[in-house]
């Protein structure tokens, strides 16, 4: 659907130009933005390379498992029908650390597995578990400390201090994590009082 609306909005902007005259001006701008996204994404990849390798340093010197250590009571308050030692529970406490530090292409295959192994707890096999739709709400809304991608990008863009961005993103991150969380508590209580109901 979504490629629908870019075709319309390309071939309604090539009509808008030639029927203004503009014609040239599109191909300059076309011309520009394709020479501009392979400079960032350049820029994008070396700074990335060096984030990843600072992210793999941190992961090895232990401060990974210290997070999740440090995670276990918040992840036993947020999935209280997930026990502590199923597979499950170890792969949620590994993406919720990779969330924080901003390793989010490390953060997917672990919650993709977490998701995995969190249906295999789920008793009804057609509808996601209230675990699942935590999960979900807690890793589209992560808390980040590092915002790896933005910095990347700012750098790449010509920020001339990208990682400005970190107090900010910290304080957006925790507003969108409390809200998520606080919403996924709210239904979970309508459904339960809507169950009891009935």
């Amino acid at each position: 659907m979504i490629n629908k609306f870019w075709l319309f909005f390309i071939i309604f902007g090539m009509i808008v130009a030639a029927a203004t005259g503009n014609m040239g001006k599109l191909t300059q701008v076309i011309l520009d933005s394709a020479q501009r996204g392979v400079s960032i994404s350049l820029g994008l990849v070396a700074i990335l390379t060096f984030w990843l390798g600072m992210m793999k340093i941190i992961e090895r010197s232990g401060l990974t498992s210290i997070l999740v250590r440090a995670l276990r009571p918040v992840a036993k308050f947020l999935f209280p029908s997930v026990p502590l030692d199923h597979p499950a529970m170890s792969s949620i406490l590994m993406t919720m650390s990779a969330d924080m530090l901003g390793m989010g292409s490390a953060a997917t295959p672990i919650g993709l597995q977490a998701m995995k192994q969190l249906q295999e707890l789920n008793p009804d096999k057609e509808t996601a578990s209230p675990a699942m739709c935590t999960f979900l709400a807690m890793n589209t809304s992560s808390i980040t400390f590092i915002p790896t991608t933005i910095i990347a990008l700012r750098a790449a863009s010509g920020s001339l201090n990208p990682t400005m961005i970190i107090p900010t993103a910290l304080v957006a991150t925790c507003a969108s994590f409390f809200a998520a969380i606080s919403l996924d508590r709210f239904f979970r209580y309508l459904q339960t009082r809507r169950g009891n109901n009935d």
